[in-house]
């Protein structure tokens, strides 16, 4: 042996030790990252079924979704119902994409029998029907039956990567009620603190197109945990080899 390889020898020892002390944080650290993915796999399991029994449950009336509101209750994707008139020289315009197309959403007040407002999302038409004059059809009158899915208001914008809404040209890129309301002089009080996303039922003249609603939640958690234990497993089975190794 030469003295080259007799220098060599105390540096790979050291960190063939090293190496075996760190690899017990290493495989807790994966292992914990595995079980986190488990445990947030069965939370949207169990958010999914919720989602899933509340938007087939029978329709709560505006009144009703206001009780669960008050009572702590999750009012997002719950079937529901409203009756009234649209207002339709008050409709904001939220941009949105639909089966590949640009364009917007109608968010149109419902002036309800008490007075109240509602803003429904009544569906979506293409860009170059934003104007409500190319859809005439669209501007039914008198009293309107609405059914759809509740939506729950946005507490602030999503991400700082979303567009400032632009008011003076009626385009919204995130759902902010407050200012839908203020800026065609609704008033706060009267109304209501959610969205109604209207369903596909046809309207006059096909447009807006109706259940835009997307429940559509990713679910990766399994195979982020299958990842970690993975990693986990590997490095446990090179550790043991490098143990191995060394003993012979």
């Amino acid at each position: 042996m030469t003295d080259s390889d007799a220098a060599k020898r105390p540096r790979h020892s050291r960190r063939f030790w090293i190496g075996l002390l760190l690899l017990p944080v290493a495989l807790a650290i994966l292992i914990s990252l595995g079980t986190w993915q488990v445990k947030r796999l069965h939370w949207k399991e169990d958010l999914l079924a919720s989602i899933e029994k509340r938007s087939h449950a029978e329709p709560l009336d505006y009144d009703g979704i206001m009780a669960a509101l008050e009572a702590g209750e999750p009012i997002d994707y719950r079937a529901a119902r409203a009756s009234g008139e649209f207002l339709h020289d008050k409709e904001r315009h939220f941009f949105a994409t639909f089966e590949g197309q640009s364009g917007f959403y109608l968010y149109t007040p419902l002036q309800l029998d008490d007075g109240r407002f509602l803003f429904i999302n009544r569906g979506f038409v293409p860009y170059d029907r934003k104007a409500a004059s190319t859809r005439p059809q669209s501007l039914v009158a008198g009293a309107q039956h609405v059914t759809g899915l509740a939506r729950a208001r946005l507490a602030e914008k999503p991400s700082s990567m979303v567009p400032e809404n632009d008011e003076a040209g009626n385009i919204f890129y995130w759902k902010d009620l407050d200012r839908m309301a203020a800026s065609v002089g609704l008033p706060a009080e009267t109304t209501l603190p959610f969205f109604l996303d209207a369903d596909s039922t046809p309207v006059p003249g096909g447009l807006p197109r109706g259940g835009v609603t997307m429940i559509d939640l990713p679910n990766s958690h399994l195979q982020y945990a299958i990842t970690w234990y993975g990693l986990a497993l590997a490095l446990a089975g090179v550790g043991i080899f490098g143990w191995m190794t060394r003993k012979s």
